[in-house]
C-alpha cells in the first residue's frame, strides 16, 4: 500500500515529506520546487506486543523504540496542483498520473491561509483553504473522469451487446491506478445508475459516478498545516466540517525536532508530545527558543506535530490496515532463526490466515494447514480474518525456503 501526499504549491508538502522520511529533498518558498516527484520511506507508528508478552524483541522488517514499533511504508510526494492541472495546466497531467498507484492521499492544506489557490504567498487569512479542498477533489475527479473517457463510448456499447460487464470492463481499464474491482461495485451501488446502460447515462450521471469512484478508490484525509500561524485554528474547526478527517499538523516544527534528534541535541519520538534535552549547553539560546515555541504553541496545544499522526490515520483510518507478528514458534514467539517477534507486519484488514501466509512466502500459502494464535494456542483456519496485534504461527506442509 502507498500514500501519496498532495496539495497545491507552497503548503508545506515537501517540509511534510521530508519530516515523514528524513530524505533530503530540495524545500523552497516557491511554487514547483518538486519537478520530480519524491518516493520515499515514512513509518507507521504502533504500540508493540513485545511489553504485553514482556519479551526483549529483536525487529528486523522495522524499528522498535521504547516499546513502540514504526513499520515502514512507503509515501510519495507530488508537485504542487493548480486549478485546471487535469487540462495541462501549470505542470499537468504527469504530477495527477504519479498518484494513479496511491491507494489514499494526504491533503496538505495550509490551515492559516497564507497561499492564495495558485501557491502564492499572501498574509494570512487572505485565502479561504476551503476553496482548496473543493478544487483538489474537483481536479482529481476531471483527471479521472479523462481517463475513464477515452474508451468510453466503445466500452458502453460493448456492455450494452452483452459481450462484457460494465464492472469488468473498468476493473480492467483502470487497474493501473489501484482501482480494484470492489470499488466500482460499490460507486455504482451508491450512484444507483443503470449498469447495463452506461450509453443512458447524462454527463452529470457520468461525473457523479467518477466522483463517488474517486472518493472511494482514493479516500482522503487533511493535514491542516501551518497550525502555528494566525488564522489557523479558526481554519481548523471549518475544514473538520467538510466530513474528511483532519489532523492540525505542522511539518516544520516536526522536520526541526527530527533534525535535533538527528543530531543528539534532543530524545524525541517521532509522534510524541514532548521532547527531552539532555544536555542543555549544547543547545544555542536561538535553538532553546525555537524549541520552547514548538513545545508551546505546537504540543501542548495539539499533542503533536501531526506529521505521524497523519501517516497512520492514512493507513489505519483510511485503508483499514492492521499490525499482525508472524512468528514460526507461538511459545518462545521466535523465527526460525531464535528472533523474538521480528516481524510487524501491516496488512489490509480484511486479511485471512492463509493469505498472510501467502505473504510470508509462497510455499507456506500453498501448504497452508493451520495457524496457530501465540496468545490463546488456539488453532486457525485457512479463513481466519486477523485482527489488530495477533500474533501467529503458520503451520505449513511446506518449508519456507
Amino acid at each position: 500500500m502507498m500514500v501519496g501526499i498532495v496539495g497545491k504549491p507552497n503548503v508545506g508538502k515537501s517540509t511534510f515529506f521530508s519530516a515523514a522520511t528524513l530524505a533530503m529533498v530540495e524545500i523552497a518558498s516557491y511554487p514547483f520546487t518538486t519537478i520530480k516527484p519524491n518516493r520515499g520511506v515514512g513509518y507507521f507508528k504502533t504500540e508493540c506486543v513485545c511489553r504485553e508478552f514482556n519479551v526483549k524483541d529483536n525487529p528486523v522488517n522495522s524499528t522498535c523504540i521504547g516499546g513502540v514499533r514504526f513499520i515502514p511504508v512507503e509515501l510519495i510526494d507530488c508537485a504542487g496542483l493548480v486549478p485546471d492541472a487535469w487540462q495541462g495546466r501549470g505542470l499537468g497531467n504527469q504530477f495527477l498520473d504519479e498518484i494513479r498507484k496511491a491507494d489514499a492521499l494526504i491533503h496538505v492544506v495550509d490551515a492559516s491561509g497564507s497561499t492564495d489557490i495558485e501557491g502564492r504567498i499572501v498574509k494570512p487569512g487572505m485565502h479561504d483553504p476551503l476553496e482548496d479542498v473543493r478544487f483538489l477533489e474537483k481536479e482529481l475527479t476531471m483527471w479521472l473522469a479523462q481517463i475513464i473517457r477515452r474508451d468510453w463510448p466503445r466500452l458502453a456499447r460493448t456492455v450494452e451487446s452483452g459481450a462484457a460487464g460494465l464492472t469488468s470492463l473498468l476493473e480492467e481499464r483502470l487497474s493501473g491506478l489501484a482501482i480494484k474491482r470492489r470499488h466500482v461495485l460499490e460507486a455504482l451501488k451508491i450512484t444507483g445508475l443503470n449498469a447495463d446502460k452506461p450509453t443512458r447515462w447524462s454527463e452529470e450521471e457520468f461525473l457523479r459516478f467518477v466522483d463517488v469512484l474517486r472518493r472511494i478508490s482514493k479516500p482522503m484525509l487533511i493535514a491542516a498545516n501551518k497550525m502555528d500561524l494566525p488564522f489557523a485554528e479558526e481554519n481548523l474547526k471549518r475544514l473538520r466540517e467538510t466530513g474528511y478527517i483532519v489532523v492540525p499538523c505542522c511539518a516544520e516544527a516536526e522536520l526541526a525536532l527530527r533534525r535535533a534528534a538527528e543530531r543528539g541535541l534532543i530524545n524525541y519520538v517521532p509522534g510524541e508530545s514532548d521532547f527531552e534535552i539532555p544536555d542543555p549547553t549544547k543547545i544555542t539560546d536561538k535553538q532553546m527558543s525555537a524549541l520552547k515555541t514548538i513545545r508551546e504553541k505546537i504540543l501542548d496545544r495539539y499533542g503533536s506535530t501531526g506529521v505521524q499522526d497523519a501517516i497512520n490515520a492514512a493507513f489505519k483510518d483510511l485503508l483499514g490496515m492492521v499490525v499482525v507478528y508472524p512468528v514460526e514458534d507461538p511459545e518462545k514467539l521466535t523465527d526460525h532463526y531464535g528472533r523474538v517477534l521480528p516481524e510487524a507486519r501491516l496488512v489490509p484488514g480484511n486479511t485471512t490466515a492463509r493469505e498472510l501466509a501467502y505473504m510470508i512466502h509462497t510455499e507456506l500459502g500453498e501448504g497452508f494447514i493451520y495457524a496457530i494464535d501465540a496468545r490463546t494456542k488456539r488453532r486457525l483456519g485457512e479463513d481466519y480474518i486477523l485482527k489488530d496485534r495477533d500474533v501467529i504461527s503458520i503451520v505449513s506442509a511446506k518449508k519456507r525456503a
